[in-house]
């Protein structure tokens, strides 16, 4: 029987369609439909206001980051042939939550509104050029892991410390609470601040899910088969930087997306990265937005984080996706 995994995306496409539209509805004070709709296409009364500089905005990050997180996932655990890797692994989250707790201590973040991201983007760029350059050596996969093992327990015990040396406490309580991840309070800089970056990350990802189609199969065979696997490593690391580390600096640390939307997919597509890679950019997006309407629902009534309720959401899944997994019966 031929595979067909165009129902899968379709699916997903109309679930993020609807999710966006219910994004720009939803919030504080609900919108008509017609209302939101007009809102986002033109206007200056209050309804275009809303639409226009803060949902739109809000889920615009949603579907970028997500996207982002979803497809750095599938590549990963692609390269790595892992199904516990996960944007994090490598360091490139950690290092830029480093970056911008690095600014927040300082106090920068209080006299320059965008002080905080771009400290998280030079996080992200420090942990992706050593990176970058461990990748051009013969490391290999096991190499790049511990590599980045290293790399993110170093960031997440620097981060550690810097919050310990805080002198204010309510300095370091709000460092925690951004560190828990929200999309709250975002506007349309912060989108076109980390959108260049996510969208080179995601379109670098996409190019090489392809030739990731042979590293399942192992290095040596992709080697044999002309893969230059030392180049396709450098790319993804890359990729998967610039795909993950903008977000972590502009909304913070959102977890279990990259780890669990590629499990999620897979039994439903074939587990080429050809197919899994997109789908789980499209399927991070469609998570994310669901997470961060819950959010902002009236049973939640936005007092929680984003990263906790994806943390909610995905640790149940992923646990119910490991007992079927050791059951197939």
């Amino acid at each position: 029987m031929t595979f067909k995994p165009t129902p899968i995306f379709v699916l997903l496409g109309v679930a993020l369609f609807v999710l966006i539209g219910a994004s720009l509805v939803c919030g504080a004070a609900p919108l008509p439909w017609r209302a939101a709709m007009l809102g986002l296409f033109g206007g200056s009364d209050a309804n275009a206001v809303v639409v226009q500089e803060i949902r739109l905005p809000r889920t615009a990050l949603a579907v970028l980051i997500g996207a982002g997180l979803g497809a750095a996932g599938a590549a990963l655990q692609s390269l790595l042939r892992n199904p516990l890797a996960e944007p994090g692994v490598i360091g490139i989250s950690a290092s830029s939550a480093l970056g911008a707790v690095l600014v927040y201590y300082s106090g920068f973040a209080i006299t320059h509104a965008l002080a905080l991201p771009l400290g998280g983007l030079a996080g992200g760029l420090c942990a992706t050029l050593l990176l970058y350059g461990l990748a051009a050596h013969r490391l290999g996969t096991a190499g790049l892991i511990l590599a980045g093992v290293a790399l993110n327990s170093l960031a997440g015990a620097l981060t550690a410390l810097t919050l310990s040396l805080v002198p204010n406490p309510y300095a370091a309580y709000e460092i925690f609470f951004w560190l828990m991840g929200s999309l709250a309070d975002r506007s349309a800089v912060h989108v076109w601040l980390c959108a260049p970056f996510i969208l080179v990350g995601l379109t670098l990802l996409l190019h090489c899910a392809p030739r990731l189609d042979v590293m399942v199969l192992g290095e040596e065979t992709a080697e044999s088969l002309g893969v230059n696997v030392r180049r396709l490593r450098q790319r993804l690391v890359l990729g998967v930087a610039l795909a993950v580390g903008p977000g972590v600096a502009v909304a913070g640390a959102i977890g279990f997306v990259g780890l669990l939307v590629p499990h999620v997919l897979r039994p439903w597509l074939s587990s080429r990265p050809t197919f899994l890679v997109p789908a789980s950019a499209l399927g991070g997006a469609v998570l994310t937005l669901a997470a961060d309407l819950l959010v902002r629902s009236w049973l939640i009534n936005g007092e929680l984080k984003l990263g906790v309720i994806t943390a909610l959401l995905g640790a149940p899944l992923f646990l119910l996706l490991a007992l079927r997994a050791a059951h197939p019966e």
